[in-house]
Formats: structure tokens, sequence, C-alpha cells
């Protein structure tokens, strides 16, 4: 290891500022592009030491737990609190026209859709059980310790509010020192609390039960997929439909990002009368799109199917849903059943789908809207489907993980016809 004054030439893929040194590239978290620094440098990693000359960018945290002298250490939550509005936001569109450049796409790239502090519904915190107290926070970036917070800037007052109900909660069903992950979701009706990562014995679930029946704002809690209790069942709402996910069940992190994206997808479908939703979940667009015309709901997730499918046959003024349980990595939808819809969404993990978009490529459907959390994977899938003649009609990156180098995009394309 070695100390190096540096001067940061870029932002990398992962928020890190990226310095060139005659040894290559070093990667230094907590920095911004222009500035000198000073580094202790490890092979390719430096460890900020000191901020020699500041970029006019370098903003004060809103967070007591970011960056390298944050409380408890340096929270793995969050990357960019120190960067400007200005450079943050560009740096988000960046990822999504970098991603598309690659594979040689350059359609216009909306403005992004900015995200704001405590909208985050869903957060997975990790929490572990000591000698003295329960610890329940963040991972350090690429580390095992626990950051132990007091705040979250980006989580839903909701949430932050119930902090010490979560831990209480948590302490009743810690039974080792061993680390596991809760992953909370606000809902409509409370709090759903998901452990994970606990072998819990039949009076760590009795004091789990008194701790929750004793405790306002908390609609359930779960280990492993199986409900411990359910005080009041879990409801989030998609348009005018309201859906009980299962415990543990994926859904979009903030409320604003999510409907964002589905007024992109809404608006490209526009009069189409039957639409495929592939990668589904638990009906975050086949839902909306219902209200308007009939839809096929593809998911791999049995519990995510079946919660989409209650709660279709349980509201008024949807037109049809069917649903098809079918892995769409391995068994995509074939260009010959596509044929069937005027319009597809699919809304993949990070993977993408890159074998249903061969099979979309030659299908001929004459929209697709395609929702991306991964920027990679998107341009690839694009790649696919202009190859075969399908024009991109237009891109929109979505900020859901704020201060983060995630980001979120929403494409929309057509097939011209002949």
């Amino acid at each position: 290891m070695s100390t190096q004054t540096v001067t940061i030439a870029r932002l990398g893929a992962q928020g890190d500022g990226i310095a060139q040194t005659e040894a290559g590239p070093v990667y230094a978290p907590f920095t911004l592009p222009g500035e000198t620094v000073a580094l202790a440098v490890n092979k390719a990693h430096g460890t900020l030491i000191s901020v020699k000359e500041p970029s006019p960018d370098r903003v004060e945290p809103k967070c007591r737990h970011f960056g390298p002298d944050g409380v408890n250490g340096a929270c793995g939550g969050c990357a960019l609190q120190h960067a400007s509005d200005d450079l943050y936001h560009a740096f988000k569109r960046s990822l999504v026209i970098d991603a598309l450049k690659s594979k040689g796409l350059t359609p216009d790239v909306a403005p992004l859709v900015i995200a704001h502090p405590g909208e985050r519904r869903r957060a997975v915190f990790t929490a572990r059980r000591t000698e003295k107290e329960l610890l329940l926070g963040f991972n350090q970036a690429e580390s095992h310790h626990i950051v132990a917070i007091s705040e979250c800037p980006i989580a839903s007052p909701g949430i932050v509010s119930r902090l010490a109900t979560i831990r209480k909660i948590a302490a009743a069903m810690a039974s080792s020192a061993e680390p596991f992950r809760i992953t909370v979701l606000e809902t409509n009706s409370g709090l759903d609390l998901a452990f994970e990562g606990i072998k819990l014995a039949d009076r760590q679930r009795r004091l789990t039960v008194e701790a929750v029946l004793g405790e306002r704002g908390i609609a359930r809690v779960s280990l492993n997929g199986e409900i411990i209790v359910e005080p009041v069942k879990p409801a989030i709402d998609f348009g005018s439909v309201t859906v009980s996910p299962p415990p543990g069940g994926f859904t979009q992190a903030t409320r604003p990002a999510e409907e964002a994206m589905a007024k992109l997808v809404l608006e490209h479908v526009g009069k189409a009368k039957h639409v495929a939703d592939l990668f589904s979940g638990i009906g975050t667009f086949a839902l909306r799109i219902a209200q308007r015309a009939r839809v096929h709901a593809v998911e791999g997730d049995d519990k995510a199917l079946k919660a989409l499918d209650f709660a279709a046959r349980n509201s008024q003024g949807l037109k049809p849903v069917t649903i098809e349980k079918r892995d769409l990595f391995r068994r995509p939808l074939m260009a010959q059943e596509l044929k069937a819809y005027d319009a597809v969404v699919f809304d993949p993990p990070r993977a993408g789908a890159e074998a249903q978009c061969h099979e979309l490529a030659r299908s001929g459907v004459k929209k697709i809207a395609a929702v991306s959390c991964n920027p990679v994977t998107l341009a690839r899938d694009l790649a696919i489907l202009t190859a075969a003649g399908y024009r991109i009609t237009s891109v929109t990156p979505i900020d859901q993980f704020l201060w983060s180098a995630h980001v979120e995009a929403v494409a929309t394309l057509e097939k011209p016809q002949k």
C-alpha cells in the first residue's frame, strides 16, 4: 500500500472516482471528477485520506452515516451523496447512454426522472445480535461490517420512524449471533417485515408474536416466506387494483418510480386490445393494463403469480386477465405464440431477457415496452430487437435508488408496418 496524490478523471459505473496512474486506473469511493485527493492505494483500490482541491460539485452529504468518516463506518447503501444534483443526474443518465452506445445504439435519451429523499418504501437491512445489543443497518461497501443506522434519508418516514420497532422484533427473532436480512416494505396497512437467514425455535416464534402484537404499524412478519404473524394483510395499489404481495415478494422500491414507469408503458401500449406482460411479478403493469385491455401475465414465481391472479379475480372493472407460470429464461414465449398479441411488455431481472428477445424479434408484434434495472442487459436486448427491424421510439432513465449507481429505464419500440 502506498499514499498517492492524484486527480480524479471521471466517475466509474459504480459511482467511484477513477484516477489514471502509471500503474493503471485507481478506483476511489467518495471522490468526484476534477478533484485532487490523497489516497491510500492498494492495487486498483484507493481509500480517501483527504480532499486537497475539492470539486465545485462537492456538497455536504445528507446523512451522518455516509462517507469514510460516517458514524459507525461508511454505510454501503449510498455512493453519491457528496455529488451535486446536476452532476449526479447527469451521471445516472450517462449510464444508460453509454450502455446503448456500446451496442451501437444512439436513440434520443430523455432527461432523468429524478428521485427524492424519503421515497423508498422498500429497504433491505442487515441485522446481528451482539452481547450488548442488536445491530440494525446496512453493510459497509464490500464488507460484512454492519453500519448501525439511526437515520436514513432515502427511506420513507414510515420506515424510519419505526426503526426501534423493527429492532425490537428482530431482537425477538434472533436465535444466534449470525447476521440475517430483513426486507421491509411499507404498505397501505403497515410495514411488512420479511426475515431471511434465521433458524427460529418455538420460543423465538412466541416472543416474536408477542412483540408484534404489542406494536402498532406492523402488518406482517414472515421468515423465509412463511408467515409468522399477520395482524392485517399487507396491501399496495396498482392503479385502482389492490394487491397483497407474498412474503418477501418483489415490489418496485418507490411508488413515484413505479408510477413513472407505468405511465410510460401505458402510453405506449395505447389502444392495444390484447397485451402480454412477461416477467409480470405481482402485476405492476398487468393489473394497470387490464383496466383497458385483455392481459396474459407470464411469471416464473408461483407466489407472485397467485397474488396477481387473486387481485384480478377480486377487482371489478377489469378486462380478462389470464396467467401462466413459466420460466422465460429457459422457455420463452415463442414467436408463433406472440402473434396473438398487439403489444408486449417485459420487465426481467438484472440478467435481462435475451432468449425472449430473440423470439420477439421473430414475432412481428407491433409494440414492445422494455423495462429494465440494468442498462447493460437492456442495451443487449434492444440490439437484438433493432437488428430485426424494430425502431426505438423512446428511452427514459428513471432514478429509483437515490444516490446509488443503479438506474432503471423504460424503452419503447415499434415494428414499422410494410
